[in-house]
């Protein structure tokens, strides 16, 4: 059965205004950089591109914005 309407979806840039009203603390940079070595010896690509990002936001939060 479909709907006469389409169900409403949020858009993205409706997502991305409801994220940034609530502050989320990044880990401490000592934390992220034990993620990232431990995402390196595991061969993770993917890992440590996520936690070098993070590092760096956690190290300089001017540089996210």
């Amino acid at each position: 059965m479909s709907a006469r309407y389409p169900v409403r979806r949020p858009t993205e840039h409706a997502a991305l205004r409801a994220v940034s009203r609530s502050e989320r603390p990044l880990p401490s940079v000592p934390a992220l950089m034990a993620a990232l070595l431990d995402a390196n010896q595991r061969r993770d690509r993917e890992g440590v591109c996520l936690t070098a990002h993070r590092v760096v936001r956690a190290a300089a939060p001017e540089v996210g914005e």
